[in-house]
């Protein structure tokens, strides 16, 4: 039983990495800000999703704080960079 559970996590951090390299590939490219936008919040995401799995593998439960702290530090980055972009750009509805 102990076996399945360490190459689920194996494969969880295969994908989750894979997934970080698309993402980081999304946010050198572009093309818009709004798209290396949406890749930083994606990369923050499965970053949480990468200390996840690790808390699970070491079964040290204080990893789940890091990823607290990161969780809320990313949404308060996605409201700035809503509020930046918004800012800058033509809005209609004034």
């Amino acid at each position: 039983m102990n076996n399945i559970i360490d190459i689920t996590l194996l494969l969880g951090f295969a994908i989750l990495s894979l997934a970080l390299l698309l993402a980081l590939l999304r946010l050198l490219k572009g093309p818009t800000l709004p798209d290396r936008v949406v890749a930083l919040e994606l990369i923050a995401s499965i970053t949480i999703g990468i200390i996840g799995l690790y808390t699970i593998l070491s079964g040290k439960d204080t990893y789940i704080d890091v990823t607290m702290v990161l969780a809320l530090t990313a949404f308060l980055a996605a409201i700035g960079f809503a509020r930046y972009l918004e800012k800058g750009s033509y809005r209609d509805d004034n």
